[in-house]
């Protein structure tokens, strides 16, 4: 076999079980499995470091971009290109510092994924998963999820499988944007990643 041949071949292979593997199910059992990861690394392990370490997964998984523009709605058209790319580095950040700040420590926590998906109307499918902690209640975590370009992206989040992220944050932008438009946004957005990034 040519050596063009031989490198490919496993590639190919790799990038095959990648698709397959690329179900709306199989992105947030990755996503579950960082999480945990981040969990275990603890407190003990410098919050830059855990935000390097749940980056690649956050920036694979989310489609931030389109979050952030339902989050805003309708002023988003408004706002300036040059804005919008501010405003999307500055979410970016304090989302990954959320999740870095919300998970970092672990006490025998597990994650359980269900292998059954919810279908919603306009072809988004509802993944539905639980924190279940060593004792006590577990947390209801659902994700919706979008195809796009051929991947599966999270699009929102229901806490307690009914409480929109999108939804509260829309009325927490709105008001920001009302108050001082697009740069009190910004501000504030920053503002929140320093604090998860300073405890």
């Amino acid at each position: 076999m040519a050596l063009a041949g031989f490198v490919a071949a496993p590639l190919l292979r790799w990038a095959g079980a990648r698709a397959a593997d690329a179900s709306p199910v199989a992105v947030i059992q990755r996503l579950c499995d960082a999480l945990l990861g981040a969990m275990k690394a603890g407190r003990a392990t410098p919050f830059a470091q855990r935000f390097d370490q749940l980056a690649p997964t956050i920036d694979d998984v989310f489609d931030l971009a389109t979050i952030l523009q339902n989050s805003i709605g309708l002023p988003w058209a408004q706002l300036p290109p040059d804005q919008h790319a501010a405003l999307l580095a500055a979410f970016r950040r304090y989302t990954i510092d959320s999740y870095a700040s919300s998970f970092d420590n672990f006490t025998g926590q597990r994650f359980e994924v269900s292998t059954d998906t919810r279908q919603l109307g306009n072809g988004d499918q509802v993944v539905m998963s639980r924190v279940i902690p060593t004792s006590g209640d577990s947390h209801r975590l659902d994700y919706v999820m979008r195809q796009q370009d051929g991947a599966w992206k999270v699009v929102d989040v229901l806490a307690d499988g009914t409480i929109s992220h999108v939804a509260v944050q829309r009325s927490d932008f709105r008001r920001l944007l009302m108050q001082g438009g697009g740069q009190a946004l910004l501000a504030s957005l920053q503002s929140k990643a320093r604090d998860l990034e300073s405890g």
